[in-house]
């Protein structure tokens, strides 16, 4: 906390225009709010909002409130993705610089969907303050002719009517009935993946992330989520009066604990671009072979829609993100504080799981190894994603013939024409960070190729991105990108591909002279970029393999206060 002096006058008058008395020595805490009535995740968190400034005053601090930007993931499907991923860059910078301008003494985070709780994250470890998150809740399950609906169930359903399954009137009636009101998709997309993680760092409340949005009514904000809201902004002035930063909570060993906790759920594969961009902001050493190393030695132990038949809620009613640490406890390290408590531990030895079919024990896992996997070869050398638990026995192995599209609308276009064969292995390139620009997700295509019944014969793969709510074998992050000379640039149509999951491996049977051959009189697609960020972001864009960030990787030296250290704890110096 700072004395406010004599020359602080200046900025007291305007406080006082603001409606703001009284902060001459007292903390000003930041509420960084996502709000908007464009996203249904953030349609309500004005309220939540206002349960955090009630809890700040209370605990003698003075609340500033500031808003950033918030897309919808779904809403911005097609052209509009373009803008999303990108959008996170925008997120943290406006978080972190409206806390730099106020000198801000500690932050608490607002936030619901796939890009802005990572902004956000982003910011806070810039910023290394006090920072507690609160995540807005899951939107309740849908009801559709007896069957429970989540928004992944949607877009499925477009394929279904592709197929002729559904007529266009069930697929109206479906949408009118999928997503009943505010609050996060309840399916293990990045939303939800987020929500987890950061609870599962100790960086929200107990509960936060598996709690409904609204009440059962659906017609007012759930009380428990504004209980939990208000308890995090106690939490965090408890944090600012001990002197518990964000970098003292999501520390090295902590930051592996997140890898293994989306592992274990068969999370997004989103987490791997974020993490690896958080890692960096916190000069962390995190490589993609952390996510192999860490499927390895974590089964999964869970699976949500669209994998299986779960919903988020039901992983809430099963014991929820503490009942899932208790059973990962052996391999994790829960030393360390929370921004609720001295020890990760101590809440996580109370919890228990409630529903062993939902969340399974150690030794009767959904599977041996982890959700998400890294696969390499001639066809991805720095790396490619894929979610493993999503995609069927099937499909773990497959070879076919390429069909290659420049972008996600000539891919739209040949699933809509039918004119996709069981066995065809779909190559969509430049649509990565550079050549997009802004790495969209293709979840659409994804959930279509499902909807009509080819998920387990089809094969996706680009240097593009899919969503948590994606299932089949659908591989992206493909890098090095076609955009910068990558080898997904010189495959053709008909040339074989060979996917193995099991032995992660991607390759295209083609020889290094005849890629060296192909590479040498390659013209790679040049697209028209929009005036303003996205020809800026195109330009200084990382590769996907270390975490999309713009101006690459950061260089190497300390972070104040000393925190450099690698993923696996162990000091750069001590190496």
């Amino acid at each position: 906390m700072k004395h406010r002096e004599i020359t602080d006058a200046y900025a007291r008058g305007l406080y006082h225009a603001c409606g703001i008395e009284d902060v001459v020595d007292k903390p000003l805490i930041g509420i960084a709010n996502s709000y908007t009535n464009m996203v249904p995740g953030h349609i309500h968190l004005n309220a939540i909002g206002a349960a955090v400034r009630e809890a700040v005053r209370g605990c003698w601090g003075v609340p500033l409130e500031f808003n950033t930007i918030a897309l919808c993931d779904g809403i911005c499907q097609g052209g509009g993705m373009h803008a999303v991923l990108p959008s996170r860059e925008i997120i943290a910078a406006s978080v972190e610089m409206t806390a730099r301008a106020y000198d801000l003494d500690a932050l608490v985070c607002l936030a619901s969907c796939d890009k802005v709780i990572p902004g956000m994250l982003l910011a806070a470890a810039r910023l290394d303050i006090p920072t507690a998150f609160v995540t807005g809740g899951l939107m309740q399950e849908g009801v559709w002719q007896g069957q429970r609906l989540v928004t992944s169930d949607l877009k499925e359903a477009i394929g279904r009517v592709q197929s002729g399954e559904m007529i266009p009137c069930e697929l109206h009636g479906l949408e009118e009935s999928a997503c009943p009101g505010p609050g996060i998709c309840n399916m293990m997309g990045t939303a939800n993946t987020m929500a987890v993680i950061l609870e599962a760092a100790g960086l929200s409340m107990p509960g936060n992330a598996t709690l409904l949005a609204m009440d059962g009514s659906g017609d007012a904000i759930n009380t428990e989520l504004l209980d939990v809201a208000a308890a995090a902004a106690r939490s965090v002035m408890e944090c600012l009066a001990c002197g518990v930063s964000f970098c003292d909570v999501l520390t090295p060993q902590r930051l592996r604990n997140l890898i293994s906790v989306t592992q274990a759920i068969g999370g997004s594969t989103n987490l791997v671009l974020h993490l690896a961009a958080l890692a960096q902001e916190l000069d962390y050493d995190l490589t993609l072979d952390e996510w192999n190393a860490a499927a390895d030695n974590t089964p999964l132990l869970a699976r949500f829609k669209p994998a299986s038949d779960y919903t988020v809620s039901d992983f809430g009613r099963a014991g929820g993100v503490q009942a899932l640490l208790n059973v990962l406890a052996p391999k994790l390290d829960l030393a360390g504080p929370t921004v609720y408590a001295d020890e990760q531990a101590v809440p996580v030895r109370r919890a228990s799981v409630r529903d062993a079919g939902v969340i399974r024990p150690l030794d009767n896992p959904l599977s041996a190894t982890g959700g998400i996997v890294v696969l390499r070869g001639n066809l991805a050398p720095d790396g490619a994603v894929v979610k493993a638990s999503g995609v069927s026995r099937e499909m773990m192995q497959h070879v076919g013939p390429a069909r290659v599209f420049d972008s996600e609308e000539e891919l739209r276009d040949c699933l809509l024409d039918d004119n996709v064969q069981a066995g065809d292995v779909l190559v969509v390139r430049y649509e990565g960070p550079r050549g997009g620009p802004g790495m969209r997700e293709l979840s659409i295509p994804a959930a279509m190729l499902t909807g009509m019944g080819l998920g387990d014969s089809v094969a996706l793969i680009t240097d593009g991105r899919f969503s948590g709510a994606t299932r089949g074998p659908c591989i992206g992050h493909i890098a090095p990108e076609a955009a910068v000379g990558g080898p997904l640039a010189v495959v053709q149509d008909g040339d074989i591909i060979e996917i193995d999951i099991r032995q992660r491996r991607l390759e295209i049977r083609l020889d290094e002279q005849e890629i060296a051959r192909r590479s040498a009189q390659l013209e790679p697609l040049r697209r028209p970029v929009p005036r303003g960020f996205l020809q800026l972001y195109a330009r200084e864009v990382g590769s996907a393999s270390e975490g999309a960030v713009l101006g690459g990787p950061r260089p190497g030296g300390p972070r104040p206060g000393g925190r450099r250290a690698s993923a696996s704890g162990q000091d750069p110096a001590d190496s």
